[in-house]
């Protein structure tokens, strides 16, 4: 797929892991974003160490693909000093740009490396003024915002002439802050959101004691749902924008990126595997797709306003499919969730058997990272997935 300027549109996945990396490049992804250990804003995610961080960079270039680091925490003093030696580290172990939201951090890649710098969504670029100011200062890609619309993020392309390319999230969950800038779980938990420890309150269950109406705007009241668990008005829905592909490449935007660091390897090939296929044109059910994935209830956001509300009424993901296992040769998987003797199997696969299903007939298998042979009717493929409905009682 290529946008309006005559450019390939790039799909990038998230890597929280070195499994989902392979994953990721697997299924299709141009390039993988990732963190190191520290300064990532995942620090719930395993995240790769600096020996890992090299090895993944030769792993990713031997396929000519790219990889992209993370280093977008909102820095302090104390942080300054390690910042500096391990953006002499990136710069040594080759990785092909470094996503970042601090001016000051920027300075130090900027002064110190001759890395590729990208602005985090978390620098919050709304306007082509902001964008073409970190052009200016040396940026070559922008993530912008997630409050924009359509309109807005195509005048922005249009304004940098060049001089920098667009990336925007087409899916994954977002924060009730949308740009991430967010003091809830700080003030809540003292686990800083800014710093990658968020404990996501917006995700808690709370009760109302009182309605919500602004001082000089009496009888209006914010609705607020409340059930027997109390309500979710802070819960975002997950962010889709599968099927609006063409308008996002139409308005210039350089990169299509995925949410999901936390996730694993079946959230990341799934989402992959349906926005490669639909980047290629291929014609299919986008959507029942991507509802086998763990998510909750969609929308498009901002970005095409479809008058669709932002918050859900539970905390709850949508989980219709879970990972049964990890196919390791054609014969031999890896277990991640139990599978047992008659169970339907599905097989999630950049090739021809993708949605194809068969019956397990070995013997139950239940411990996670077991390895064992299968007997499968389709040549099964390494980094292929197996995927199972998820019961109601699991």
């Amino acid at each position: 797929m290529k946008n309006k300027y005559g450019n390939t549109i790039e799909l990038l996945a998230p890597a929280g892991n070195y499994s989902c990396l392979k994953t990721a490049f697997y299924f299709g992804a141009d390039a993988v974003y990732l963190g190191g250990k520290e300064f990532g804003l995942r620090a719930k995610s395993s995240n790769f160490s600096d020996d890992e961080i090299t090895e993944a960079v030769n792993y990713t270039h031997a396929f000519g693909k790219k990889l992209y680091v993370t280093v977008n925490i909102f820095a302090r003093n104390a942080d300054i000093d390690k910042i500096k030696n391990f953006a002499l580290f990136l710069e040594k172990a080759g990785v092909d740009a470094v996503i970042i939201s601090d001016l000051g951090v920027f300075n130090i890649f900027k002064t110190q490396t001759n890395l590729e710098i990208h602005i985090s969504t978390q620098a919050n670029v709304c306007n082509s003024h902001a964008a073409m100011q970190y052009a200016e200062l040396g940026a070559k890609r922008i993530i912008l915002a997630r409050e924009l619309p359509i309109e807005d993020i195509s005048e922005i392309c249009d304004s940098l002439k060049g001089r920098a390319d667009i990336e925007v999230f087409v899916h994954g969950a977002m924060c009730i802050s949308y740009s991430g800038r967010c003091l809830m779980s700080k003030y809540m938990t003292g686990r800083d959101a800014n710093r990658g420890d968020c404990a996501h309150p917006c995700r808690y269950k709370y009760e109302t004691y009182y309605a919500l109406q602004e001082e000089k705007r009496l009888g209006q009241y914010f609705p607020v749902e409340e059930d027997a668990n109390g309500t979710y008005i802070m819960n975002s829905r997950d962010l889709c924008l599968i099927n609006r592909l063409d308008e996002l490449a139409s308005a210039g935007v350089a990169s299509f990126k995925i949410e999901g660091r936390m996730k694993n390897e079946f959230y990341v090939g799934g989402a992959v595997n349906v926005y490669r296929r639909a980047m290629n044109g291929e014609n299919f059910d986008y959507m029942l797709e991507l509802e086998k994935l763990p998510h909750r209830p969609f929308t498009t956001g901002f970005t095409f306003n479809d008058n669709q509300k932002e918050h859900i009424e539970s905390s709850k993901i949508n989980l219709n499919y879970k990972i049964a296992a990890i196919v390791l040769e054609e014969n031999q998987i890896r277990i991640k969730n139990k599978i047992s003797t008659g169970d339907e199997i599905e097989i999630l696969s950049p090739s021809a058997n993708n949605g194809k299903t068969f019956l397990f007939n070995g013997d139950t298998a239940s411990v996670p990272e077991q390895v064992v042979s299968i007997d499968c009717p389709f040549e099964l493929e390494p980094f292929d997935i197996l995927i199972k409905k998820a019961r109601s009682d699991l």
